[in-house]
């Protein structure tokens, strides 16, 4: 997970974490997953779904767009660079909020900038209208939805693009070369939103 995926996190979806919490984590990056690092309170469940199964995972997907869980069992659903790869995100979202309970959070970070990756699909980038009109399909209320960079300024103009810390390090030091005489540099984009589910 790139910088700004975890700066946006920060900033806006780990605060509503809260000890005692139950998460569900799609797509975890590693394990512990950064985003638990990031939220690490006293007594939260935190588990984690995946397509593929893995001993490290306490689920296993049915399909992409079926989990084998009964409804609102969890205070909140994450996913950090998910949303991309998910062929009909329209179908996706509403599996997401049948799993949170009525009231609780689906907090979704998804990368603007980022090149293509499959993964094993990369089919979507999504701005804030399209992440409302995702969260409006499955009846979640908005609560946050912004696209930003917090990434370092290295130069007087950036481009949307990759995350610079993704660079080797020659590519780092010319950057900061040509940043210092006004070359526009790449600094990393991404969308999160977060929602309350509305079951009534």
């Amino acid at each position: 997970m790139h910088l700004n995926s975890r700066v946006l996190f920060e900033l806006y979806g780990a605060p509503l974490i809260k000890s005692g919490a139950k998460v569900l984590e799609i797509g975890p990056d590693k394990i512990p997953t950064t985003l638990q690092d990031i939220s690490h309170r006293p007594g939260i469940q935190w588990d984690l779904l995946g397509l593929a199964k893995d001993p490290l995972l306490q689920i296993t997907a049915t399909s992409e767009y079926e989990y084998p869980i009964p409804d609102g069992t969890y205070d909140v659903v994450v996913a950090a660079n998910v949303l991309e790869h998910v062929r009909k995100p329209w179908v996706w979202i509403r599996e997401l909020a049948r799993v949170a309970r009525n009231d609780g959070h689906v907090i979704l970070v998804n990368p603007v900038s980022y090149p293509y990756h499959e993964a094993p699909v990369d089919c979507w980038r999504a701005y804030p209208e399209g992440m409302k009109a995702l969260f409006d399909e499955a009846r979640i209320d908005v609560v946050v939805n912004r696209c930003e960079t917090h990434e370092p300024i290295t130069s007087k103009r950036d481009i949307p693009g990759r995350s610079r810390i993704e660079f080797w390090w020659k590519r780092r030091l010319a950057d900061r070369a040509l940043g210092l005489i006004g070359y526009p540099l790449e600094r990393a984009y991404d969308t999160i939103t977060v929602g309350v589910v509305k079951k009534n």
